[in-house]
């Protein structure tokens, strides 16, 4: 019995000795590794262990690397260190979570848009990925963000192939089904697209810039999600928003845009406010979209200010300011619509009104459109006809008899100062 109780003791004293080891070791600290240029990247991301810092010295490696474990690849703050893929698949694929890409060039992923070639590919695996302070250079796609959870792409310079035709281009950064991903304060050029995401929700885009590509932001099937902060320069569609709900809008810029600043097409739900787009074919083009608040933008100096069609119903559309655009409204409809809200409408340049009462509100309706209007655009033979005496007369008998109007958009309560627009400031202070 005595034999049987010091046998017990002595098991105890083993397990405790074991527990008081292991508290007193704690959990494995990360190493940081140093990693020459003439070492492989790949050999020494094999040899490092989950939560390793491997910091690679200025130089040129071997890209088309796979990272399947937790570590951070990081370079001088210069971004000397440059990975450079084969030209035929992805220069850095992703599959771990918790993965950082730091500091570093990246050139050279292959070419093959179904193959989803990639500077950076962060797979279904790699949650909470970040890859920061980069620069992604002469890749098909900057980087393709394909089904992983709440990553990061933020502040890097991200310039596709400028020898490839456009349609031929991939997209500055890319998202598929990735919930709670971010990309942030990316300086994005010359790709087809700078970002396009599809079939995702809950997505933030903010504080962007994007040049010579087609669309600064794609949206499809995408709900849930924030775009603002962000600069279009001189690109075909500023932010195409298209088949996606519930979205926040806000505080962007287009300048310059050759067909839409503003594209919203089947849209719904969502709140577009303090956006200044200014240039362009169109401002806005809405298209069968429902249900938005489009409240304190600035649209300026395009050819159509707000081309409006299709059946899109209960848009809220106040507190707006259209300026110097040569149409301002271009409906093709006979409804009767009412652009104001809650007692205000919208600051339009070209409404000589008066106010008498001084409340800030003209003391007459604005109409953007009269018969004339729907006449030319329904039959464009018809500017011939403009300047005849019997158009003057429609116009005239129009203006003195109201009920003869055919539908289309009126402003109720029209502004007679421009509202302060958050993108405004942004915008004057581009070159």
């Amino acid at each position: 019995m005595k034999a049987g109780a010091t046998k017990g003791a002595g098991l105890a004293a083993v397990i405790a000795a074991a527990v008081l080891a292991a508290w007193w070791s704690g959990p494995a600290i990360a190493a940081t590794i140093d990693v020459a240029a003439g070492d492989g990247l790949q050999q020494a991301i094999a040899a490092a262990a989950p939560g390793d810092i491997l910091r690679l010295a200025p130089g040129l490696y071997s890209g088309d690397v796979i990272i399947e474990k937790p570590l951070t690849l990081e370079g001088p703050a210069g971004r000397e260190s440059v990975i450079q893929g084969s030209g035929a698949g992805r220069s850095i694929w992703v599959k771990a979570p918790d993965v950082t890409v730091r500091q570093l060039t990246i050139r050279g992923s292959g070419l093959s848009l179904s193959e989803m070639n990639a500077a950076i590919f962060l797979d279904k695996t790699a949650d909470r990925a970040l890859i920061e302070d980069n620069d992604i250079l002469d890749n098909l796609i900057g980087v393709y963000i394909w089904g992983p959870q709440k990553a990061m792409v933020r502040n890097n310079r991200i310039i596709g192939r400028r020898d490839l035709r456009r349609s031929e281009r991939g997209n500055g950064v890319q998202l598929w089904n990735t919930p709670g991903s971010q990309v942030i304060g990316n300086d994005i050029s010359s790709g087809r697209d700078g970002i396009f995401t599809t079939t995702s929700r809950q997505n933030v885009f903010r504080g962007n810039r994007f040049t010579d590509v087609r669309f600064a932001v794609h949206y499809m099937y995408t709900n849930d999600s924030e775009i603002s902060d962000n600069v279009s320069i001189g690109n075909d569609v500023g932010y195409a928003i298209m088949y996606s709900d519930r979205l926040i809008i806000r505080d962007n810029v287009s300048d310059g845009a050759r067909n839409h600043g503003l594209l919203l097409n089947y849209a719904n739900g969502s709140e577009i406010s303090g956006n200044a787009v200014r240039g362009g074919e169109k401002c806005v083009f809405i298209y069968d979209a429902n249900k938005n608040l489009l409240q304190g933008n600035l649209f300026e100096d395009c050819q159509i200010g707000v081309h409006f069609t299709a059946g899109s119903e209960r848009n809220t559309i106040a507190g707006n300011a259209f300026i110097n655009n040569q149409t301002q409204v271009m409906y093709v409809g006979t409804r009767f619509l009412d652009w104001s809200a809650g007692g205000r409408g919208n600051y339009w340049s070209d409404n000589a009104a008066f106010d008498l009462d001084g409340d800030g509100i003209a003391d007459t309706a604005y109409r953007p459109n009269d018969v004339v209007d729907q006449v030319v655009w329904r039959a464009p033979a018809a500017k011939l006809l403009l300047n005849s005496p019997a158009t003057q007369v429609v116009r005239w008998a129009q203006s003195r008899f109201p009920a003869i109007h055919p539908g289309g958009v009126t402003d109720s309560r029209p502004l007679m100062a421009p509202p302060p627009i958050a993108g405004e400031k942004r915008l004057e202070a581009q070159p």
